[in-house]
């Protein structure tokens, strides 16, 4: 009820009528019904008993309450069937789980948290995180490590420039947290006490796999630990300066990936870079090898060898031609 009609219902209620002019303002007193007209003269209005309002108001509310309640023990009946089967059956855990929504996806990673007793191994692709990224990663990381669970973790090199992964770092180093880098990473990947595991399923990440199957976990894991073993502690140099034919490492992955035919869309994500700082390093490599366009630089990374010292960087014969 408005403020003007609940004074005009007071004055009404008062007197024992109240012309009709006066309530003109106030269009809610017709609307509860708290007025009704005088018999004898229709320039008045009477008020209704507030007890006869209420019980008017209450009325559908406490008919609506009971339906309510009726549709709630038809529904409890309905299912009762079920749930005696389901309490007989032992429950399935599924090898595969899709799930849908960001919602779903870190309730079902906060429940195999708080099931975590050994072990977290996660892979984070892509340069620096961002600021609530870190934050939640740091809430999980204190209550893992409150619990002595250990945590390892690989980040892409181009973290090393970010302030806030430092940071992080930086206050989760007295903890059971081990971080490393690599230059190239597979897509994202978490694996609690080498018993589930979640992946991203599409590529806006608002679709993971929980996977629970031996096989499949226990495969993922090996991914993760022959990465470990190739990457490089947080705290260390990467060991590569520059190679003696003056191609730093970054841009001897960027030239292998150029020969390959990625565009510097792709070459960025996968080395977890802006396009930006991507296309800077193409531009230095041409400039080293003296190339003048796209295609001449192709060209000049298969003739010069600079990819032949890693067996599995090496070019064919005139590859990039």
């Amino acid at each position: 009820m408005c403020d003007e009609g609940a004074r005009l219902y007071a004055s009404a209620l008062s007197v024992g009528k109240i012309a009709r002019v006066e309530t003109e303002d106030a269009p809610c007193l017709l609307e509860f019904a708290l007025l009704h007209p005088d018999p004898d003269d229709p320039t008045w209005l009477r008020p209704v008993p507030p007890s006869a309002a209420l019980t008017q108001r209450l009325h559908p509310i406490e008919r609506e309450i009971q339906e309510r309640r009726r549709l709630s023990v038809e529904l409890a009946e309905a299912f009762e069937p079920f749930m005696a089967i389901s309490a007989q059956v032992p429950p399935t855990t599924h090898a595969i789980t899709v799930l849908e929504g960001i919602g779903r996806i870190n309730a079902s990673i906060e429940l195999a948290l708080a099931e975590c007793r050994s072990e977290v191994l996660t892979i984070q692709p892509g340069g620096g995180r961002s600021e609530n990224a870190l934050t939640i990663a740091m809430e999980r990381g204190k209550m893992l490590t409150a619990r002595g669970v250990g945590m390892r973790t690989l980040y892409q090199h181009t973290v090393r420039h970010s302030h806030g992964t430092l940071s992080y770092a930086a206050q989760m180093a007295e903890s059971k947290v081990e971080i490393r880098t690599l230059e190239e990473l597979i897509e994202r990947l978490m694996i609690f006490d080498n018993t589930v595991a979640f992946i991203p399923a599409t590529d806006d990440r608002t679709v993971a796999l929980e996977l629970r199957h031996p096989g499949i976990v226990e495969y993922l894991a090996k991914v993760f630990e022959q990465l470990w073993h190739r990457a490089v502690p947080l705290q260390e140099q990467i060991p590569y300066d520059s190679k003696s034919d003056g191609i730093s490492g970054v841009r001897h992955s960027i030239a292998k990936l150029l020969v390959e035919g990625h565009v510097d869309e792709a070459i960025a994500r996968r080395l977890g870079m802006n396009v930006r700082t991507c296309r800077s390093h193409i531009a230095k490599l041409s400039v080293a090898l003296g190339s003048n366009s796209r295609a001449q630089l192709g060209y000049l990374i298969a003739r010069s060898g600079i990819l032949e010292s890693d067996p599995d960087h090496a070019v064919p014969p005139g590859a990039g031609a």
